[in-house]
This record gives C-alpha cells, structure tokens and sequence, in this order.
C-alpha cells in the first residue's frame, strides 16, 4: 500500500513538474511615477534570453518557462528593475528616474558606452546564399571591437528655418509638393518619453499634423482625391484666420491592390544591437509579413561589414519561410549601406512586376558609414531608381547615431515615405493599418499651388513643409519630382492667414519702383478667398493632370469650427511650442491640451488619447523654453 501511494506521490510531482515547464505568459504595465505610461522600456528574461518593448499604453506581454527567474525592466534614464515572477502571470511596474550629479553626467557624456555589438549568427540559413551572407556579417563583425556609444549623441537632422508671412500683393502663390512623411511625430514621441526636448530640427509641424487621421470623404469625381477645406479664427493670435486644407486619397481594398515585388533592406550592422533597433524591426516586419498575399514576392537583402541575400524571392503565402529569415537576424559589423541598396536594387529589378508596386523597404537607424555615404550619391541612385520605376520606403530605428536627415532624403527621392518605429505599436500603426497608404502609390508628382485674393488676405504663411517649398515656375514643370500619396491616405496643410481689413503689417516691403501696384479683383471674384490648384501624375505617367477649386468659405468661430481643424491647430501648437516658434502667440501647453481635449472626437485607435498625455509630460518637463530663455 505504501509502495502505491509513493508511486501515486512521484507521478503526481512529475505532472506538476511537467505542468510549470510548460511555456506561460507574463504580462503587465509600466508607468513612471507619475502614472504615465512608458512605451519603448525593454522588457527582458535570463532564461531564455527574450527581450520586448512596451506599447505606447506601457503594455507588455513576454513568454516564460520554468526555467525563468525575473523579469528586467529598463529604460535610458530611468532606473533598472529586476522583479522575481514567482508564481505570477501579471507584473506592474513603476519606474523611477535616474537622478545623476553633475560630475556623473559630465563622465557619461565623455565615456563611451562599454556594450558590445556583437551577436553572431547561430542557426543554419535555408540555403546556401543565406548561409554566406550571415557569414560575411560574421566574418566582418570580428575585425570591429565590440563596442558602440548609445550615450554620446550623435543624430543628424537637416536645418529648418521656420516660414514666415508673406505678403499677398507681392506674392500671391504658395507653391509647395505634398509630404506624406509622419517620421517627426513618433520620434519627438521618443525624445519626450525619455524626458528630453527635441531638437529643434527633430520638430516638423507638417509631418505632427499628417500623424493623425481626419474625417475626409472618399473623392467623387475622376480624380484619385478629394480637396476639404474649412477657415475659422486663429486660436492663438487674435484677428487672424487659421485655414486647414485636407487631401484624402482614394482607397483601395486590400484584395484589389497590385501584386507587390518587395524587397526588405535590412540594417544587421553593429550599431542596430539595442532592443528597440533589431528586435523591435524583426517585431516589425513579421507583421508585415502577415499581410503579404499570395501575388506578392519578398526576398530580403542584409548588410553589415558586408551585404548579402538571406532570401531568395518567396511568395507572399509562404510566410513560415520568411518569418524563418527575419528570425534568423543577428547584429554585427560596419555598416555597408551603400552595398546594401545596391544588391536591393538589382533584385528588385530581376523581379520587376509591370503594372506592380516594386518597391525597396529599408529598416535602419541610418547610419550609413561604409559605401555610398554622402547625401549627394544617395540622391543621384535613388533618383535614377525611382525613373526606372523601383520606388524605396524607409523606416527608421533607434536613438544616438540616427541620421534622419539621410532617411528624410532617402524616401523624398525614391517616391516613397518616411516613418519612424519607437514602439511595436507604431509598427502595427505603419504596417498593418496602413498597409495600403504605405506601400501603393496611387498619385505621384503632387503639387499644391494657392492663390490668395487680395481683396480678402493681405498676408499668409505655410505652416511647415520647409523643405517642400517649390518655386512658383515649378508647379507646372512637369520634370520636377515632388511627393506621392498612397491609396487611402490623407495629406493636410495649414495657413495662418491675416484678413485684408486687418490693421497688422507684419511684413515690410518697400515699393516698387519700376512697376505699379497690382489692382485688386472686384465683382464676383472678389467673393473668393483664394484658389486651390493640384497637378499630379497616375503611376506611370509622365505629364500630369491639373485639378482646380475656388474657395469662398465663411470664416468661423474657432469653438464653431470642425473637430479636425480644431485638433489640428493643438498639433500646430504643440509644435511651435516645441519649436519656440516666434509665431506662437498666446500658444501654452495647457491651451494645448484643452483644445486637444474638446476635439479628441471617436479616436478608435486612442492616437488623439496619447498626444494629450504626451502634452502634458511635455509641460511637468518644462519643455517649453529652451534652456535659459526667459518665459515671456
């Protein structure tokens, strides 16, 4: 009897020992002391070695074992956190700020940071191709010391001087190419939940304002977009209006898309080893992945100290294959771009899909050190690229070394856009709920041209798009390359428009002297505001077509106007504040946020949610002023 209740006894603890070996779930929130969600905190195991990042809500979800101990939490300037699972599935943390002397920031600022780069590959490839390319990644890898500065800051950003007014008798168009780029937004996300401001450069209005989505209706007529339009007062100066311009792309349904040839260029060098460079963009692109379809090809090109072909063109419904490519990657070695988008060329061009979107993908931090490095020899490939029909999308990783200036330049010359990936839950944004505006082109070359009335504005000023401004003789130069709008995406721009019978001068212009000044329209037209006009090109074409709208709205009560005018005058805010614009009026946080709060509207995706908590950490971290500048 003993004998059997022992033998019951130990197959009773081997099925409990069995039971815990089993894999689980540990998931949980992280938030600062102040209640605020963190997104980007990398949350890790020692056993397995399994990192994830933080959502912007601060959720997380990682896989455990038995073999598990703890759960690491860790952030740049907070303090790490090791938390023993024990028997829990749910793990909350709070994180504390880092608080340094002096001294011990002034040596982290001179010191190098002591992590190694290097993770060599240890899993076979699936053929042979795959197999040499990680071993060239290796090979190159082992030549470097182990060792990159995630503390010394060494971002590039291109310079922005911010437009001022312009004077309607003087200059009566506003020329400028469309941007659909929204990289400024979720990387200024990425400096203020870190608790720093911004550069300024970092700050581009135009690309905060396109982050968010409007209630545009679908186009009508036989153009592929619609125009809105809608004028009210200006929030933060008084006497002047504020005008916002919307453009909504026709969309289209996923299974009516064009068979994609795709090729994904992979960063795999030294520096993307950090958990939100490499890990999140595998996080990433597996759920791209998951939206391929059957007519779609992807082959994946990686470079390092070298750059080689881990996959071989591969149908869209064979995922298993390319999930086990994306799996596969490891960091290590220079950084061999100019390589890299070489052999990401030739491949999508043996692939090339007529009447198809052949397009490049790019995931790096930028940071382009071995090959083609200058802008200007970037430029001169990608331009010659795009012309033979192979466009190239970018998405950027990472914090330190990040060269968004080359980024920016990279997808404004390969009729593509820009994104910045700071958290799994801007991939999800990116990659799946905007597949379409990302990958499918169905407008390119578009151009705005607005003229202004001078019987209804004396002055105006584009709010953003500084480095899209175009010379009036351009707008009808159908050789001058300018952005792209993909189906169902939407492009907006706002003007802070000063009225005709306002006493404010503020721009001087002496008179001319050899010509007399212009007469203002009356009768009929004196009605119209101003005249909105678009040319842009159908994919593979190459003249364009003009489309033409007079505008003759009543000018409302701010509290009267839409949700999204209102909603997109606190992104404009926020940015000139950021920005410590010299056009910011009476802006402030607090306007800001109430504003944004009045007008969060349905807000299904809780993106307008998260830009009013992002605002107020902005304003308990005093980003406002710029170090030293006094508060008006």
């Amino acid at each position: 009897m003993k004998t059997t209740l022992s033998l019951i006894a130990i197959l009773i603890i081997s099925g409990l020992s069995l039971g815990f070996s089993e894999p689980g779930i540990i998931t949980g929130t992280v938030k600062d002391n102040k209640g605020i969600p963190l997104s980007g905190v990398s949350v890790s195991t020692d056993n397995p070695k399994k990192t994830v990042l933080t959502d912007m809500n601060g959720y997380y979800s990682i896989r455990v074992n038995a073999n598990t101990g703890r759960v690491i939490f860790s952030l740049q300037g907070y303090i790490t956190i090791s938390k023993k699972i024990k028997n829990r599935n749910v793990i909350d943390v709070i994180m504390h700020k880092e608080v340094k002397s002096p001294a011990e920031i002034a040596e982290q600022e001179q010191t190098l940071s002591d992590r190694s780069g290097i993770i060599r590959p240890g899993v076979p490839a699936v053929h042979k191709k795959a197999e040499a390319a990680y071993m060239i990644a290796g090979r190159a890898s082992n030549n470097l010391p182990g060792r990159y500065n995630y503390n010394y800051n060494t971002e590039g950003y291109s310079t922005i001087h911010e437009n001022g007014f312009r004077s309607v008798m003087n200059n009566p168009l506003s020329t400028f190419s469309i941007d659909v780029d929204r990289a400024s937004y979720s990387n200024i996300r990425r400096f203020i939940n870190h608790g720093q401001k911004p550069p300024v450069d970092a700050v581009r209005i135009e690309e905060m304002i396109n982050y968010f989505n409007y209630d545009y209706h679908e186009p009508v007529n036989e153009h592929p977009f619609a125009v809105y339009t809608e004028v009210s007062e200006c929030p933060w100066q008084e006497g002047h209006y504020l005008m916002h311009v919307g453009l909504k792309g026709k969309s289209i349904e996923k299974d009516k898309l064009p068979p994609s040839n795709l090729v994904f260029l992979l960063d795999v060098s030294g520096s993307m080893n950090s958990p939100n460079k490499l890990p999140l963009l595998k996080s990433a692109f597996r759920m791209l992945v998951n939206e391929l379809r059957e007519s779609d090809r992807v082959s994946i090109v990686v470079y390092a100290g070298a750059a080689g072909v881990v996959l071989e063109p591969t149908p869209g419904d064979k995922k298993k294959d390319i999930l086990q490519a994306v799996d596969r990657l490891s960091a290590g070695g220079s950084t061999a771009g100019g390589q890299g988008l070489k052999l990401a060329y030739k491949l999508a061009f043996e692939n090339f899909i007529e009447e198809g979107n052949n397009r490049i993908i790019l995931a790096t931090d930028g940071d382009f050190n071995v090959g083609v490095s200058s802008n200007a020899e970037m430029e001169r490939l990608i331009e010659k690229k795009r012309d033979e029909g192979v466009y190239i999308t970018a998405l950027g990783f990472g914090m330190g070394n990040y060269k968004d200036d080359k980024m920016e330049i990279i997808a404004d010359k390969g009729n593509g856009n820009y994104s910045y990936i700071d958290n799994i839950q801007e991939a999800r944004k990116t990659l799946v709920n905007e597949f379409g505006s990302t990958m499918f082109t169905i407008a390119k070359d578009v151009k705005f041209q607005i003229e202004f009335n001078p019987a209804r504005i004396k002055s105006y000023r584009l709010i953003g798009y500084e480095n899209r401004l175009l010379n009036d003789e351009d707008f009808n130069d159908d050789t001058k390359d300018a952005g792209e709008i993909g189906a169902g995406h939407s492009v907006t721009a706002l003007y802070e428009l000063i009225p005709a019978d306002s006493n404010k001068e503020p721009v001087s212009i002496d008179p001319l002297k050899y010509q007399e000044e212009r007469e203002k329209v009356d009768g009929p037209l004196s009605r119209e505001l101003l005249t909105i006009k678009l040319r842009y090109k159908k994919p593979g074409s190459n003249s364009s077509d003009l489309m033409e709208i007079a505008v003759r709205q009543k000018v409302k009560k701010f509290a009267g106007s839409s949700q999204d005018l209102r909603f997109s005058a606190a992104v404009v805010e926020f940015g000139m504040l950021l920005r410590s614009s010299g056009h910011k009026g009476t802006s402030c946080f607090d306007s800001v946020i109430s504003i944004a709060r009045n007008s969060k509207g349905n807000d299904a995706e809780g993106y307008r949610g998260e830009f009013i908590r992002l605002v107020k950490t902005a304003k308990e971290l005093g980003l406002e002023y710029d170090t030293g500048q006094v508060k008006d």
